[in-house]
């Protein structure tokens, strides 16, 4: 069986269509740009994300790509990167202040380097301009005389807005890859046990059936449940709590989340009511994800219907957003979105409500696929959870 992954020739069929816009734009050339805490672009573009190091691929007009990195991560761009791969002095650790030397690294020359890609041109094109730090913002507005510099991140967030067949089959196995681990949580969510043994448990399941990487997970029970972003400590389970937990699944750059409410042994008849309150919200939001129709009517029936029930003061953001290589990406509609749902977009339902009194908070993530024939879930534990309130 084959693996499950982009294949280099689509991350140059990505690359064609980039060049085409640079075209119509009037771009010699792109740099989009990435690090340890915004990998996303660069990921699109090249399939490497760099750890501790910045990097970048620099696209020109005419012929290949070149990515630039830094030394501890040579090897392995070399190994996942499907262009001629160069480091360069600016892009090392990302986190240390102090001049590393590599002596036996071969470092790139930064000027010459945009000079190379521009070929003669002036006109830069940037993704990731506001994710850079402002030294490298500055060495690059110095490298050419007369350069111009253009933020054309549009172009890569229109592109990842729809996903094709091979990002979809990513999104499907993190979305399974993430069940398995919420299955593992759901199993060691015992009184007496703590919140990290549990969060252990779920991530290292996940990890072990072939994650690539936990994004990140949220957790956290009885009292502590009152915040969006919850984190695990130390604190015991106790009988009657309930839990908020989430784990967001990488696998091949795509992640896809798990999080459903739940109670550690004997649930209470408010609580029970809170759960089918969002369950009843999550549904609804889904039955709207129409292709075709308007995201904000999504919105607005999620909203009435906690309206409603009294319960908008809780309902603090709204009850979607995109999914794809960001656990959270683009879109994330509100009531006055004029976005239209399209054929192949994936997205979370994130139907929460927070800071009700003895019941606290909790959210509903699930990730979908949006087809003309209607919406899968692509965290199938999710949608069976669901289904049993």
């Amino acid at each position: 069986m084959s693996k499950i992954c982009i294949p280099f020739e689509e991350f140059k069929e990505r690359i064609c269509k980039i060049k085409t816009e640079m075209v119509k734009c009037g771009i010699d050339a792109i740099m989009v740009y990435g690090d340890e805490y915004r990998k996303e672009n660069l990921r699109y573009v090249s399939n490497f994300w760099p750890i501790f190091e910045r990097g970048a691929l620099f696209i020109p007009k005419e012929g290949e790509p070149i990515y630039a990195g830094a030394p501890e991560g040579e090897p392995y761009a070399k190994e996942m990167c499907p262009y001629k791969v160069v480091n360069l002095k600016e892009f090392l650790c990302v986190t240390v202040v102090d001049d590393i030397d590599y002596p036996l690294a071969v470092i790139s020359d930064f000027k010459e380097l945009i000079g190379d890609v521009l070929a003669g041109g002036k006109k830069l094109g940037v993704v990731g301009i506001n994710d850079m730090p402002g030294i490298i913002y500055n060495r690059i507005a110095t490298a050419i005389d007369g350069i111009e510099i253009v933020d054309v991140s549009d172009i890569i967030n229109k592109m990842r807005l729809v996903k094709t067949p091979n990002e979809i089959a990513c999104l499907r196995e993190a979305g399974r890859l993430a069940c398995v681990g919420y299955e593992a949580l759901l199993a060691n969510a015992i009184p007496g046990k703590t919140e990290r043994y549990m969060t252990g448990a779920c991530e290292g399941a996940a990890r072990m059936a072939g994650a690539e990487n936990i994004t990140f997970s949220v957790v956290g029970s009885g009292e502590r449940i009152n915040t969006v972003i919850g984190r695990d400590t130390d604190k015991v389970l106790e009988d009657g709590d309930m839990v908020m937990a989430a784990i967001a699944v990488q696998y091949e750059g795509y992640v896809s989340t798990a999080e459903m409410p739940f109670v550690v042994g004997k649930m209470s008849d408010k609580q029970r009511d809170f759960i089918k309150t969002l369950v009843e919200g999550s549904n609804i939001a889904m039955s709207k994800m129409i292709v075709g129709e308007p995201m904000a009517e999504m919105v607005k029936a999620v909203r009435n219907f906690f309206r409603k029930k009294g319960l908008d003061k809780y309902d603090i953001y709204p009850p979607m957003h995109g999914i794809g290589l960001a656990e959270a990406e683009d879109p994330y509609p509100d009531e006055n979105s004029s976005r239209l749902f399209e054929n192949n977009m994936t997205v979370n339902t994130d139907i929460s409500l927070f800071g009700i009194p003895e019941i606290y908070g909790n959210r509903v993530e699930e990730s979908l696929l949006i087809t003309d024939k209607g919406v899968e879930s692509l965290t199938p534990l999710i949608r069976k959870m669901l289904s049993e309130f």
